[in-house]
């Protein structure tokens, strides 16, 4: 007996990385099969020079294959080089050890992941050689004068919910043909892990319908909103009190920590946090209730219930959620630790 694995990979493509995926037959069932180490060409890839291309695939994290369905997998790995050692594209690695240092302050997060349809070389829905309707009606909007893609993003929910990923909720976004998807509330590894392989699952759905899906942050320029990866965060502490909430937001505005985290939070940030289109200005750090034009939003109801959580509205769209994760946990934790609020 056999099955088919998905081999599923973030590459060292610049300054974006892309997905890369393979099969593998493997003898044995899924359930009593330790799943093997395997390679490919880093040269491929943006990973290695042709002369010494050989890179390592070590699985960790497999679900069901809600596409081929049956006995087969779909399997997250992490890049090693032939040594051993993590791959420099392999940010799973850097993250990894600062999740288990806080895990004591059970850091969750849910991360919403904007993204764009394209017909070509068009937003799905824009008219050939024009431009749709201003926007307005086009966010959590019905009808088909409005919605464009809704087949695609209800066949992509799911293939997600099939594989047993985290997927709490779905809409239409403020642009035609853009959508956003939401993962969580898990840990660090485990959001950034599914979210990769929500992403992958959402280009392969959307290849069955010759339309391609796009992390792009600013995917139309002008007066059309960008894409972002808007990251909700909370430890134990900020679940528990208000105070901590607030350390949070004090915690990530510290000294040079807002341009240590943009910088990271995905190329061409600054072309979509213009402070216009419910963004703050790149270069500027603001949080407040209820407040979509600041850096860091505290939802109404947390400061209602004086507890909750905090959503970083500076991410991309096409951040990579091992980075981002990484930064806000090392950040706040670190902050919550420091002033005695764990």
């Amino acid at each position: 007996m056999t099955f088919k694995a998905e081999y599923i990979w973030i590459d060292g493509t610049e300054p974006t990385a892309k997905l890369r995926s393979k099969t593998k037959i493997i003898a044995g069932t899924p359930d009593g099969t330790e799943l093997p180490v395997w390679g490919f060409d880093g040269s491929s890839t943006n990973q290695a020079e042709g002369h010494a291309s050989d890179r390592v695939l070590k699985p960790v994290f497999s679900c069901p294959d809600p596409i081929r369905g049956g006995d087969n997998v779909l399997v997250l790995c992490e890049v090693f080089d032939i040594d051993g050692t993590p791959h420099e594209s392999n940010t799973r690695a850097l993250l990894r050890p600062l999740a288990e240092r806080f895990a004591a302050q059970e850091p969750i997060f849910g991360i919403e992941q904007e993204y764009t349809f394209f017909d070509g070389t068009r937003p799905l829905g824009f008219p050939v050689g024009g431009f749709p309707a201003a926007q307005g009606g086009y966010y959590c909007g019905v009808g088909a004068d409005e919605i464009f893609g809704r087949e695609i993003v209800e066949k992509h929910l799911d293939h997600c919910l099939a594989a047993g990923l985290s997927i709490s909720g779905i809409n239409a976004e403020v642009m035609p043909g853009q959508w956003e998807f939401q993962v969580g509330p898990v840990g660090p590894l485990e959001v950034s892990d599914q979210l990769w392989i929500a992403r992958w699952l959402l280009y392969r759905t959307a290849e069955e319908f010759n339309v391609s899906a796009t992390l792009d942050p600013k995917p139309v320029k002008g007066d059309w909103n960008g894409a972002g990866a808007h990251t909700n965060f909370s430890t134990k502490a900020m679940r528990e009190g208000y105070d901590a909430i607030i350390t949070a937001c004090e915690s990530l505005g510290e000294g040079s920590k807002p341009m240590d985290h943009v910088k990271n939070y995905g190329a061409g940030i600054d072309d979509r946090l213009t402070g216009l289109h419910e963004t703050a200005p790149w270069n500027e750090y603001s949080y407040g209730v209820s407040n979509r034009g600041a850096s860091v939003r505290i939802p109404w109801q947390v400061e209602v219930d004086k507890k909750g959580y905090i959503e970083d509205r500076r991410p991309n769209a096409n951040v990579d959620p091992y980075v981002v994760t990484r930064l806000i946990v090392d950040t706040c934790c670190t902050g919550l630790e420091k002033a005695g609020q764990v």
